[in-house]
């Protein structure tokens, strides 16, 4: 028997063996990446949505009760709307010892694309979806409405987040300074 023939198809199956050991774990390290990249954008996406929802729900409120026209409660609305993405982000930053200055130019890189990505589209469905901008506070129109309009949000912004933080910007740039 020839010892060194079969030393050599050992030493080739060591060498295949190891290769396709490095494969799995290359692609596992992809797989995991990727899943993490989904599993940040939709932790991401659910923090803006709560500053969204917080604001649109109070330009709402307010704007029905001082009973002011679609445009005028709609603009409170948005606004509001990035008033507390922004105050959500920044207010985790600044408990990470962050400077305001610092702290703000953050929560600005981390949201602004991802809340009015959210603005735009939520909305879009209220504008387009026939009397939910005439509806009043309670009419159930108004509720079910404004929980889609926020729902199809969250699906459209999500791959927006997603599509940031892979290259570093949006909420990448708040993780920076949670670690």
């Amino acid at each position: 028997m020839d010892h060194s023939a079969h030393a050599h198809q050992h030493e080739q199956h060591s060498v295949h063996e190891q290769h396709d050991h490095e494969q799995q774990g290359h692609e596992h390290h992809q797989d995991h990446a990727a899943g993490a990249g989904w599993r940040t954008a939709v932790q991401a996406t659910l923090h803006c949505l709560t500053g969204c929802a917080i604001g649109e729900v109070l330009g709402m409120v307010i704007g029905t009760a001082f009973g002011w026209g679609n445009l005028p409660t709609t603009l409170l609305a948005i606004a509001l709307a990035f008033f507390f993405g922004y105050s959500l982000t920044l207010r985790g930053v600044l408990r990470a010892g962050v400077d305001f200055p610092t702290a703000f130019r953050v929560a600005l890189a981390a949201d602004t694309l991802s809340i009015a990505v959210m603005e735009l589209i939520d909305n879009g469905v209220i504008m387009l979806w026939p009397s939910a901008r005439d509806a009043m506070l309670s009419d159930a129109l108004f509720w079910i409405s404004l929980v889609i309009s926020l729902v199809l949000a969250f699906v459209v912004t999500t791959p927006v987040n997603k599509w940031t933080i892979g290259r570093g910007k949006g909420h990448a740039v708040v993780h920076r300074y949670h670690h």
